[in-house]
């Protein structure tokens, strides 16, 4: 796993690490990750699923280890998760670490990512993709990363056009805008 030492260098990710080995050892890896997928949508606030109390619960600095693990074993239950993620979850409650709860989950896709020999790519374009375009992308990114690459997509129109790839600390920006500002630069000497 390419990235996972960086991973266990953050709280999070030493956290992602452990929920990982658990979740490796029961061959439930995709389950966990689709739980965490579950509770990640509760969190993000551009959501059709954000659930206001639920992000309030995670940044809340006055709530008690205990109440906050009794609501997380009922979120836990009412959600149907699995044992191995709501006994992660009474854990980073019981540690006062449910305001880690985003970065663990990112850190554990990656982790799972990795486990899958999958990369996973942020592109934004000026306009949605169709098929054949996020084909001709996937394509030519696993043939530069040697990789089966997972696309995210984001529509920005102020890029004009082109696109910006993002692939870990990696940037490709082909983007229309930024072609603009480079050649107003060069123009201004």
């Amino acid at each position: 796993m390419e990235h996972s030492s960086g991973i266990q260098a953050s709280l999070a990710g030493r956290y992602a690490s452990a929920l990982f080995g658990l979740a490796r050892e029961q061959t439930l890896i995709e389950s966990v990750e689709k739980d965490l997928s579950a509770l990640e949508e509760l969190s993000t606030a551009d959501s059709a699923n954000y659930s206001e109390d639920f992000s309030n619960l995670l940044l809340a600095q006055t709530v008690s280890a205990k109440a906050a693990q009794a609501v997380m074993s009922s979120i836990a239950t009412s959600m149907k998760l699995q044992p191995v993620t709501a006994n992660f979850l009474g854990v980073l409650a019981e540690n006062g670490r449910l305001a880690k709860l985003p970065a663990v989950i990112t850190a554990f896709k990656q982790l799972a990512a990795d486990s899958r020999g999958e990369i996973h790519a942020d592109v934004t374009s000026a306009f949605a993709l169709n098929s054949d375009q996020r084909k001709a992308i996937a394509s030519q990114l696993k043939s530069h990363s040697g990789r089966k690459v997972i696309i995210s997509e984001h529509v920005d129109p102020d890029i004009l056009g082109g696109l910006v790839v993002k692939i870990g600390s990696q940037m490709i920006d082909s983007s229309i805008k930024t072609r603009l500002n480079t050649l107003s630069q060069a123009m201004k000497g």
